[in-house]
């Protein structure tokens, strides 16, 4: 019949990360090449639905206060719209690889 599946040890994490990774990197990819080049966050809402993306920046400035809608949320409504979906990408593409590492016991070293 056919060849039986090779067993993987990535943890579960190490997967999900995995999986997140994928997604995420291949969506900024997407918007990259679909959208214009400079479209922001703020201008990519607004393109979706002009009501609703008022709705969530008025519950976003309620929820955060104004310091934190200042300093995070402004700041990160003007990047680019694919540049916040790469960035998470690559961070889930470092906790898959720092979680499928195994912890592996020392062995003693013969003393002479």
């Amino acid at each position: 019949m056919g060849r039986p599946a090779e067993k993987t040890d990535l943890t579960l994490p190490a997967r999900i990360f995995s999986v997140l990774a994928a997604v995420l990197l291949v969506g900024a990819l997407a918007l990259a090449t679909l959208l214009p080049p400079d479209m922001s966050v703020h201008e990519a809402m607004h393109a979706i639905d002009a009501a609703w993306a008022d709705d969530v920046l008025h519950a976003l400035i309620g929820g955060l206060g104004k310091g934190v809608w200042d300093a995070v949320a402004v700041p990160l409504l003007m990047r680019p719209v694919w540049l916040p979906p790469l960035c998470l990408g690559l961070i889930c593409v470092g906790g898959a690889l720092s979680s499928s590492f195994q912890a592996t016991p020392r062995t003693k070293r013969r003393q002479s």
